[in-house]
């Protein structure tokens, strides 16, 4: 797959032999079959010259646009499909270390909504549950996007530094709180990146394993070209981004395997609450960790999920699972729920 040939009798010759031969796909900005996961040097590669228009991220997003988006062509779609294919073994290679020191159950996800500003309280409650699992052990695993998702990155990117410096840091980059304003919102994650770029190393009570010193700062991101608009989330140690917003989804909730964080959000998080939920109701991915909703009223109240959720999880073929769903307004809280 990608091989070039000198002569053209090579791969002919491979074919009549059994193989399957995919040549280089040209004109397309992104490798289709990539063979490391990103990093938020790779997506934001060209902001420094030409601005967020001229990010790799920002580029890849706009081919895909102008490609027929979630319906490309033929050609297009073999390309994506293979692009996706990579980043899945990719992000296989990536994190087998970790699970075989630390098991799936230190894989936590944080879901919530993309519109939370910088600097707001619900930031800064994301921002201290992923500083606070990431201090204990946990790989924080998020959707890459912005709001809820790069708070928790945030958080888990500054898990080695002092609380003081993870308030330090909300507040430099509430400067450019909201996502529209890409420009400035890219910068203000630049210039914090750089700040905490060599910071100290995070203790851990277990040894840790070769190449995965990306997992205990920042943790991972899972985000999507489908939601292209938004900013990258430059927080992550490693980005698995795909154009399949389906595997995406699915992705981020087979890992997390630890429980889920669920901020408050809207329609996109709700999504995810119940896709996880059917994984949980069936058994899916083996069993699950916890649920734990954070803001208590939004949840019983704005939009009571909660209140479907537990008489499923009581009706589940494996017993009453309704044990597992929590409701708490304190981020202190809802880590030790997860890790204990």
């Amino acid at each position: 797959m990608g091989c070039r040939f000198t002569d053209r009798e090579v791969g002919a010759d491979l074919v009549r032999r059994g193989a399957n031969v995919v040549p280089p796909f040209s004109g397309l900005p992104y490798p289709t079959q990539p063979s490391h996961l990103y990093t938020a040097d790779d997506l934001a590669a060209g902001f420094t010259e030409g601005g967020f228009a001229e990010m790799y991220d920002t580029r890849v997003y706009a081919h895909f646009r102008a490609h027929g988006g979630a319906l490309p062509d033929v050609r297009e779609a073999l390309g994506q499909r293979l692009h996706d294919h990579g980043v899945d073994n990719a992000l296989a290679d990536a994190t087998r270390a970790w699970l075989a020191v630390h098991g799936p159950q230190s894989v936590v996800g944080v879901m919530g909504g993309h519109a939370v500003p910088r600097g707001s309280a619900a930031y800064r409650m994301a921002a201290v549950l992923g500083w606070e699992l990431a201090r204990a052990d946990r790989l924080v695993v998020t959707g890459g996007g912005p709001g809820v998702m790069e708070a928790a990155n945030l958080g888990a990117f500054l898990a080695a530094w002092p609380a003081e410096e993870l308030s330090a840091a909300i507040d430099l980059l509430a400067a450019a709180p909201d996502f529209t304003d890409h420009d400035r919102y890219t910068a203000a994650a630049l210039a914090v990146r750089r700040r905490y770029a060599d910071g100290p190393a995070l203790p851990s009570p277990r040894p840790a394993a070769a190449g995965t010193e990306w997992a205990r700062s920042g943790g991972l991101a899972i985000p999507t070209w489908l939601y292209g608009h938004e900013p990258a989330n430059l927080f992550a140690g490693r980005i698995a981004k795909y154009f399949s917003n389906a595997i995406r989804e699915d992705t981020i909730l087979r890992l997390a395997r630890g429980g889920i964080v669920f901020a408050p959000g809207r329609a996109g998080t709700v999504q995810e609450v119940f896709q996880a939920a059917t994984k949980t109701f069936y058994g899916t991915d083996g069993a699950s960790g916890a649920y734990v909703f954070l803001d208590r009223a939004f949840w019983t109240a704005e939009l009571p999920v909660e209140s479907l959720l537990r008489p499923l999880f009581a009706a589940s073929p494996f017993g009453d699972l309704s044990h597992t769903i929590h409701l708490t307004d304190d981020a202190r809280e809802a880590v030790h729920l997860l890790v204990q």
